[in-house]
């Protein structure tokens, strides 16, 4: 049943929604449940994401209920009962930490699946959706001016009450805000691929020196597969950068053989380089706000990226509801900021202890087993500020 949420009328208000991502397709829903009138701008021909699982934890969970959408997800993905850390070099689990007492459940998804899904209630509540057109430029007052059919090619210009920049990593609204600005490369790189074959509902992180590996279900006979290691020479950022199935497969070649089959299963897998980009000053001036990527890129060791992204879309709607868009973009930004530090911050911690060597590594797995012996519920008490959030409440 959908949660019952307090939601204020925006019927006089206008949103242009930069990006048909999972933020930015959230965001424009957020929006429409408050009565505004929305419209969505993306770039490629049709609203999907390709090729990669997504997890989706209690946090973002509960805003997925507000919107209506919970029981559906749980349809789509799988629900996950633990988390179990494996020591990569054995292939033997250390411990597992239950996730059977989260609710909102924790859930494992195509993103493609969430994708549409956010799509399909768009369409259902009036938000207009317009693939093929790219966002050129944006001013403080609102007036959007893009390119619509990219192959036809000729610019055009509209105006919004607000602009939300849901755009990414390589977002227009966060260089409009704040300038354009250099990353820097973490000495990490990840490759994604989705492997035939089916496992227990748990998402497995296989960790080795200098490297780890992250498994979990996504239903029809598919497993979800990214792998992250340690090197000086860099991929490009972004999702989109086929790579040689045999540099995945040589990276962890002293992995245990369970584990280099199941890379053996893969057809196709996707190299990106981990970048940080440092959390910008402003996500807000005039009628333009950022969100998600655009904002707070987040290292992918926490699995909360889009989880956050789904949170800022939630909050952004309701305080420019309950306070106007003038009133409303400083208090999102004001209300955001310290809770995705924090989130940043353990994402970052983790890319550390994920990947331990020598004697601190058998320390860890030693620390863990205890953990997971004496206080079982440890792990989910240490998240507990990620995991219980409700930004609905």
């Amino acid at each position: 049943m959908r949660k019952s949420i307090a939601t204020t009328d925006l019927t006089d208000t206008t949103v242009g929604i930069v990006g048909g991502g999972i933020g930015g397709l959230t965001a424009a829903l957020a929006f429409a449940d408050r009565g505004a009138t929305v419209c969505v701008f993306e770039q490629a021909p049709e609203f999907t994401e390709v090729g990669a699982g997504i997890q989706i934890t209690p946090n973002a969970g509960r805003v997925l209920d507000a919107l209506g959408l919970l029981q559906q997800l749980s349809v789509l993905g799988v629900v996950s009962e633990a988390v179990v850390p494996v020591d990569g070099l054995t292939g033997k689990p250390i411990t597992a930490f239950g996730l059977t007492k989260q609710s909102p459940s924790y859930h494992f998804v195509h993103r493609a699946k969430l994708i549409d899904l956010l799509a399909g209630a768009c369409g259902k509540r009036g938000v207009v959706l317009r693939t093929d057109t790219r966002v050129l430029s944006a001013t403080p007052d609102g007036q959007v001016t893009f390119e619509s059919d990219l192959s036809a090619g000729g610019s055009q210009a509209t105006d919004f009450d607000l602009v939300v920049f849901a755009d990414g990593i390589h977002s227009i609204g966060r260089i409009l805000l704040n300038g354009a600005s250099e990353p820097f490369f973490t000495g990490q790189v990840a490759w994604r691929a989705i492997v035939p074959g089916n496992m227990e509902p748990c998402a497995q992180i296989a960790m080795g020196p200098g490297k780890h590996i992250v498994t979990y279900p996504l239903g029809s006979d598919q497993i979800n597969v990214v792998a992250v290691q340690e090197r000086s020479d860099w991929a490009e950022e972004g999702w989109s950068h086929p790579d040689d199935l045999a540099n995945l497969q040589s990276a962890f070649s002293d992995f245990a053989p369970s584990i280099r089959e199941l890379l053996g299963r893969a057809e196709q897998s996707h190299l990106w380089g981990l970048f940080r980009h440092e959390l910008v000053e402003r996500w807000q001036s005039g009628r333009l706000a950022i969100l998600g990527d655009a904002a707070h890129p987040t290292l992918p060791f926490l699995a909360q990226g889009a989880n956050l992204a789904i949170e800022d879309a939630y909050v952004l709607a309701r305080t420019v509801g309950e306070l106007g868009v003038a009133e409303g973009l400083l208090t999102f930004q004001a209300t955001r900021v310290p809770r995705v530090k924090r989130a940043i911050a353990a994402a970052n911690a983790n890319a550390v202890n994920y990947h331990l060597s020598g004697s601190r590594r058998v320390v860890s797995q030693m620390a863990l087993k205890g953990i997971g012996r004496v206080a079982p519920d440890a792990f989910l008490k240490r998240l507990s500020w990620l995991y219980d959030h409700d930004v609905t409440a």
